[in-house]
């Protein structure tokens, strides 16, 4: 035991590589022809929606305008989640199975 017979080579630590950041570019290449457009011209539309609805002061029945609120804010940051994940790097390191299941 004294000699260092008793350690194997499966029971010496190993060193693990340190983890990174994921690499974050921007890339088009997924998002291509009437696609990229189409995404982009929904985000845009849903931000307005969500501006228009901000502009409102004074309802008197505000039940429908709340739910207008809650889809064009859900539109908003669903349409800039798929930019983001499309468009950048993000698609790759969380891997083509885990953004269609998103």
């Amino acid at each position: 035991m004294e000699d260092g017979t008793v350690y194997n080579d499966t029971t010496e630590p190993q060193t693990k590589s340190p983890r990174r950041c994921p690499r974050i570019g921007f890339t088009l290449r997924r998002l291509w022809g009437w696609r990229l457009p189409v995404k982009v011209i929904q985000t845009l539309f849903s931000f307005v929606a969500l501006v228009c609805e901000e502009i409102v002061d004074d309802c008197t029945s505000c039940h429908g305008l709340y739910i207008f609120e809650f889809i064009s804010c859900s539109a908003f940051l669903l349409s800039l989640l798929i930019l983001c994940a499309y468009c950048t790097d993000l698609y790759e390191s969380l891997g083509e199975d885990t953004v269609q299941k998103l």
